[in-house]
C-alpha cells in the first residue's frame, strides 16, 4: 500500500532522495518511483537573466556569451543607444557589469566580452569613440589590463581583438593591420604576444588569419581568408605548426568555405562551412577525421543550414539552425 501510493503523492526533493535511499525498493511501484523522481531531480533548467541597464527593443538586450566550470556567464548588453557594455553573472546570479577606459559610449561602441576561464578572467574588447578595436583581460576581481598587438592599425575597425582564453590566461585573438588584414595572435598571461599567420592567408581588407578559440594544451582554432576571399579552417599547435582544414562539401567562392570555431581539451574542433549555394554546415573535426552535420529542420537555401559554435568535453557541440522560414533554433548535439 505505500509503495503504491508513493506514486500519486507528492514529495519534495529532500523527501523523494531519502524513501530511494532507505526503502527496500523490492516492489516495482517503488522502483517506477526512484527512477521517475531521478528524472525529475535531473531536468535542466533555464534561467532568464538581464543586464541591469540592457535595452527592451529590436535587436537590444542581454547576450550571454560562455560559461566557465563554476558556473560564471560573461558576455555583452547592448542598451537603447546600441551601445555595448561588458558583464560577468556569477553562480549565484549576481550580475557586475564594466567598461574598460576609453571604451565609446555611442552606437556600435562599447564593449564585448567574450570567453571566461575557469578562474574567472575573461578575454574581450571593446570599440572606442573613433571606432578602434583594442584587446583586454579581465580578471576575476575586476582589474583590467589592456593590449595591442604589434603591427595593428589605428584606424576605425582597426586594431586588436581578444576571443579564446585558457586556464593558464593565455589569450586567443586577431588584429588588424593598417590595410584592414586580420592576423592570429596568442598572449601569455605574462603580456608575451607572439603573432602569426596561417599560410595562403590573404592580405586584403577583410581576408587574413582569425585565432578564435584556445585550449589548456596552447592549441588554437580558426579560420583564414585567402586572397580570393574563400575561408579555410585551420588548428595552431602550441609549438606554432599550423595545419589546414576544409569541409568537402565547402564552396571556394567569396564568402565560402571552412570556418573553425571552438577547440575542446581533446584537440576536437567544431565550426561549419559555407557550400557552393551558400547554405551552411556543421561539423566536427576529431582526429583529423571531419564529420558535417544538419541539425533536423534547417533550411537548405542561401544562408539557412547548420551552425556548431562551440564544442565541449566528450565532443558534444552547441550551436544553432536557421530553417526554411529564416527563423533560428539554438541545438545541443551529442556523439
Amino acid at each position: 500500500m505505500i509503495t503504491s501510493h508513493l506514486t500519486t503523492i507528492a514529495l519534495d526533493k529532500e523527501d523523494r532522495s531519502e524513501v530511494c535511499r532507505n526503502a527496500r525498493a523490492s516492489s516495482l511501484s517503488l522502483r517506477t518511483f526512484c527512477r521517475r523522481a531521478a528524472a525529475q531531480d535531473s531536468k535542466p533548467t533555464f534561467i532568464a537573466f538581464e543586464a541591469p541597464g540592457a535595452g527592451t527593443g529590436a535587436y537590444l538586450g542581454t547576450t550571454a556569451v560562455s560559461i566557465n566550470r563554476a558556473g560564471a556567464s560573461a558576455g555583452y548588453y547592448t542598451e537603447a543607444i546600441y551601445a555595448f557594455h561588458g558583464f560577468v553573472r556569477s553562480a549565484d546570479g549576481v550580475i557586475t557589469t564594466f567598461d574598460p577606459p576609453g571604451a565609446g559610449t555611442a552606437a556600435n561602441q562599447g564593449t564585448l566580452a567574450g570567453d571566461i576561464n575557469a578562474a574567472g578572467t575573461i578575454a574581450a574588447y571593446y570599440l572606442d569613440a573613433n571606432l578602434v578595436f583594442h584587446a583586454f583581460v579581465r580578471a576575476a576581481s575586476g582589474g583590467i589590463t589592456t593590449f595591442g598587438a604589434p603591427g595593428a592599425g589605428t584606424a576605425a575597425y582597426q586594431g586588436t581583438t581578444a576571443a579564446g582564453i585558457n586556464a593558464a590566461g593565455t589569450v586567443a585573438g586577431a588584429y588588424y593591420d593598417a590595410n584592414g588584414a586580420g592576423h592570429g595572435f596568442v598572449r601569455t598571461a605574462s603580456g608575451a604576444i607572439t603573432t602569426y599567420d596561417a599560410p595562403g592567408a590573404g592580405t586584403g581588407v577583410g581576408q587574413g588569419t582569425f585565432g578564435l578559440s584556445i585550449n589548456d594544451a596552447g592549441v588554437v582554432a580558426g579560420y583564414y581568408v585567402d586572397s580570393a576571399s574563400a575561408q579555410h579552417g585551420f588548428e595552431r599547435a602550441a609549438g606554432d605548426a599550423i595545419a589546414e582544414f576544409n569541409a568537402s562539401g565547402a564552396g571556394t567562392g567569396a564568402g565560402q568555405g571552412t570556418e573553425a570555431l571552438s577547440v575542446n581539451e581533446a584537440g576536437e574542433i567544431t565550426g561549419n562551412y559555407q557550400d557552393a549555394n551558400d547554405v551552411f554546415h556543421g561539423y566536427v573535426r576529431a582526429g583529423g577525421k571531419l564529420i558535417a552535420f544538419d541539425a533536423p529542420g534547417a533550411g537548405n537555401i542561401a544562408y539557412q543550414g547548420t551552425f556548431g559554435s562551440s564544442i565541449g568535453a566528450g565532443g558534444a557541440v552547441a550551436g544553432y539552425y536557421v530553417d526554411g522560414g529564416g527563423v533560428y533554433h539554438g541545438f545541443l548535439r551529442t556523439p
